[in-house]
């Protein structure tokens, strides 16, 4: 018999303030790379060594996963949802900066919301929350008014676009039978699916696959694969298990900041006033649409 979620208690908080940290940097860690691994194809090679981590893990200690379920109709789809969501964000980095590309891709919660008002119903949004969406959305408004140095329109949406992949993708697995599985059975559908699907689009687009990898580009790809695929992802699937979600997900906020520092102090990105003020308005809406009724 499973236990009641806990309260968050200093290893929780410790632990949460690790991963997103480390989500804020993935941005970063792919526009690093770029100069070896083109978008796509990077997209892809994340992915596929991800999945290989996942796969070592669920052989030795979760082989019941592997059973059919009856979610992979489901499946395929938010597998299709997380390959659109890199595909846009990873090419979403050659127009924009690093700082902007989190900040758009964190308004995922926006487009979670507008899925749970038209197929959630047990989900619809707290007046609270509807407070918490207008905060974002005002602030992706101020993003869009003035671009930054660096960064065009085109950048911006493909950002954005890929914060809308990564809300359906939330929104279908609480839509159907992935509800229900376990929540290995799910990454591994982003995965797998995911690294497949890119690698066709990198295919199909043209991309060349690296033949030579600097210490840096190697070091930023291991990074996102074995570190944030098969690490972090796992953590934070084991969080949601022993932990309140809602708690878990308030502290969410933190990684477009994380990623706005990491992208202004490491690839000397420009802070203008407006993106600043983008930035505060998004995260404290983040904040609002995923702060708990209690804690």
């Amino acid at each position: 018999m499973n236990s009641a979620p806990r309260a968050l208690d200093r290893f929780a908080f410790l632990m949460m303030a690790l991963l997103c940290a480390s989500w804020g940097l993935n941005q970063v860690a792919a526009k690093l790379a770029f100069v070896d691994i083109a978008p796509v194809t990077q997209a892809a090679l994340r992915s596929g060594l991800g999945s290989i981590v996942l796969l070592i893990y669920a052989w030795r200690r979760r082989p019941q996963i592997f059973r059919a379920d009856g979610t992979l109709a489901a499946g395929l789809v938010i597998g299709l949802l997380f390959a659109g969501e890199f595909i846009a964000l990873f090419l979403s980095l050659r127009f924009t900066t690093a700082s902007r590309a989190v900040v758009f891709l964190f308004t995922a919660p926006l487009f979670v919301g507008v899925g749970a008002f038209a197929f959630l119903p047990s989900e619809r949004l707290r007046p609270l929350q509807w407070l918490g969406m207008g905060m974002a959305f005002l602030g992706v408004a101020v993003g869009f008014y003035r671009a930054s140095p660096g960064a065009t329109l085109q950048g911006d949406l493909l950002a954005l676009l890929a914060g809308a992949f990564w809300g359906a993708t939330t929104v279908v697995l609480k839509a159907t039978k992935l509800s229900r599985s376990d929540p290995l059975v799910t990454l591994f559908y982003q995965t797998v699916i995911g690294a497949i699907a890119s690698a066709l689009y990198a295919f199909a687009i043209g991309e060349p696959f690296p033949t030579h990898l600097s210490a840096i580009s190697a070091l930023c790809l291991g990074y996102q694969s074995f570190y944030i695929v098969g690490f972090t992802y796992l953590v934070w699937f084991w969080l949601l298990k022993t932990y309140r979600a809602a708690e878990l997900s308030a502290f969410t906020f933190t990684s477009p900041i994380v990623g706005v520092i990491a992208g202004w102090l490491i690839l000397g990105d420009a802070l203008t006033p407006s993106f600043l003020v983008a930035v505060a308005m998004v995260a404290a809406g983040i904040l609002t649409i995923n702060w708990p009724t209690r804690i």
